[in-house]
């Protein structure tokens, strides 16, 4: 049912890895891009307006051209090499001393038209169109996306067996102290068999990386549509992702801070919410959501628990139940005035992998009113969720550590 194929990497040599490999064009802004970016450093191709001063449009046709001089440039200066043969690739991060293991693969883009590959988030138009320039001027997908799969107890032993006995083409820790691993698996019996096992399994799941999923899909579709001879095995059919089995992946917190109380005075807030919530002062000391309809809030120089009563939540309906969904219904919308949260400025989210000191920060500064934070949504909530054809409300989930890109690119030739 899984279509997918192994792939002639494009990525560094072993000696430039760490120093090639970046973070994703998504969690750095341009100044912090250009700041972080060393010679060599991908971010040169995905960030490509750092190397303007100042800095230009990074949605400008001269940063969409420089990306292309600088990828090719990068593989001139055999910065990043083409492998001679179809592998799959192991790529293992750690983090917090637990470690996960995803396999780099090929997916095919009918898989994602097809529902095969299922979303939770919806996708903006702008993105995916801005995505998919990238995707079609470099004639690669330069960055993964970030799968999930239902664990397989047989891959699991294939990915064990190459991790004990190869050693790793890339090991370092990033500059954000995470471990990044690589392994390549060339073995003909090996690519054979993860590549039928793919084929028995009813569906991938889209942890991290909608737009680019959905941009590869429509360059997949303009190459096919381009092609009287189509056959559905040429390479622009592919784009790369690194699947991860779910039990080996966490959720962490996505929470939000919000600019205003609409009018109200914190104890006329306090009072609203009570309506919807037992509340506990908790003081000045960080509290921390401890189950699932549990949240915690900070107002005033004071942190409080926010237990959801009865009523407010449905356990038996995959949204219902998310606690995105409870807060947004019970304050956002009903007391703050809060209704879309894509387009509302008065409100703001925050990765949880930047801890509760900073929504505490962004209160105490006078720039934010009141903060809240949730507990995270699950692996199961989220498969769910795509099951059902649901989709999550914007900002629901967090995957850390998030991918570096640069270790292997897939090239659309």
């Amino acid at each position: 049912m899984i279509n997918i194929k192994p792939f002639k990497g494009i990525r560094p040599p072993r000696e430039l890895a760490k120093e090639v490999a970046s973070r994703p064009y998504d969690v750095l802004n341009s100044e912090e891009a250009k700041a972080e970016a060393t010679e060599k450093s991908l971010l040169h191709i995905i960030k490509p307006e750092i190397d303007f001063d100042p800095i230009i449009d990074e949605h400008s046709q001269e940063a969409y051209d420089k990306a292309v001089e600088n990828f090719k440039k990068w593989q001139d200066k055999g910065w990043l090499v083409q492998d001679q043969k179809e592998a799959y690739y192991i790529y293992a991060q750690t983090m917090e001393g637990r470690t996960q293991y995803g396999l780099a693969v090929a997916c095919h883009f009918e898989d994602y038209v097809e529902g095969r590959i299922k979303k939770h988030e919806l996708t903006r138009p702008d993105k995916e169109e801005d995505r998919m320039i990238h995707v079609r001027n470099q004639n690669a997908n330069i960055e993964p996306v970030f799968f999930a799969y239902p664990a397989i107890s047989e891959i699991d032993t294939i990915v064990n067996d190459v991790v004990k006995n190869k050693k790793p083409e890339y090991d370092f820790v990033a500059e954000d102290g995470f471990g990044h691993h690589f392994w390549v698996i060339d073995e003909d019996a090996k690519i054979k068999r993860i590549t039928e096992i793919f084929a028995q399994q009813p569906a991938l799941y889209v942890a991290d990386g909608h737009h680019r999923t959905a941009a590869a899909a429509r360059v997949g579709q303009e190459q096919k549509s381009k092609n009287p001879n189509h056959t559905g095995k040429e390479e622009y059919n592919y784009f790369l992702a690194v699947i991860f089995p779910d039990n080996q992946l966490k959720i962490i917190d996505y929470n939000r801070v919000v600019k205003d109380l609409n009018g109200n005075t914190p104890e006329q807030f306090i009072e609203k919410i009570g309506e919807s919530f037992v509340i506990e002062e908790k003081g000045t000391e960080i509290y921390k959501p401890n189950s699932l309809h549990n949240f915690s809030m900070y107002l005033s120089g004071k942190w409080y628990s926010l237990t959801a009563k009865p009523g407010t939540y449905d356990d038996n309906d995959p949204i219902g139940v998310l606690d995105v969904t409870v807060l947004s219904n019970t304050i956002l919308e009903k007391i703050l005035d809060i209704k879309d949260l894509r387009t509302s400025t008065r409100i703001d989210f925050v990765g949880g992998i930047r801890g509760l000191g900073e929504l505490q920060e962004r209160v105490d500064s006078g720039e934010m009113a009141v903060a809240f934070a949730l507990y995270p949504v699950s692996m199961q909530q989220l498969i769910t969720i795509a099951d059902t054809g649901n989709i999550m409300p914007p900002k629901t989930t967090w995957f850390e550590p998030k991918l570096r890109s640069g270790l292997v690119i897939h090239s659309l030739d």
